[in-house]
């Protein structure tokens, strides 16, 4: 796969994997470090999520889950629409990677892919997953959430 097609973001977190998949499948926490965006689904496979504004009026992802396995990975279809003709792209993939990396310390890989038929989000998402890791690292490790 080219480099424009798929695209990998890693950050380690003082965390659990357990608190990891809290921070990734809670829309408390998804809205404080994810654009703002309250993303919710029941997280079971083959079932829809959707992304929107904290206060609802605004939808600006949306997919389907493809793989949960709590608490190491989730995969999903993935559709911005947060910009003019991203809609329009087909969707592409994001899988979130969860695993231990030392004592209190869990390492999250986002790998963005099936990109290539998708060039605006591509271009649209490029660094931005930076951004959504870092703040879910600076919220996690600041509230701490708990599993279950």
């Amino acid at each position: 796969m080219t480099a424009q097609g798929m695209q990998v973001y890693s950050v380690v977190v003082r965390a659990t994997p357990e608190q990891l998949w809290e921070a990734i499948t809670k829309p408390e926490f998804t809205v404080k470090y994810f654009y703002g965006i309250a993303i919710d689904s029941t997280w079971e496979a083959g079932s829809k999520y959707c992304g929107f504004t904290a206060d609802g009026s605004e939808q600006h992802v949306d997919g389907e889950i493809v793989e949960a396995t709590p608490p190491s990975k989730l995969v999903t279809t993935f559709r911005a629409m947060w910009a003019a003709g991203l809609a329009e792209e087909p969707y592409s993939r994001v899988s979130w990677e969860i695993e231990p990396a030392g004592e209190h310390l869990t390492k999250l890989t986002v790998v963005h892919d099936k990109l290539e038929a998708a060039p605006k989000t591509a271009a649209s998402v490029a660094g931005g997953w930076n951004l959504v890791l870092d703040g879910m690292r600076s919220v996690v490790e600041a509230d701490e959430p708990k599993a279950g």
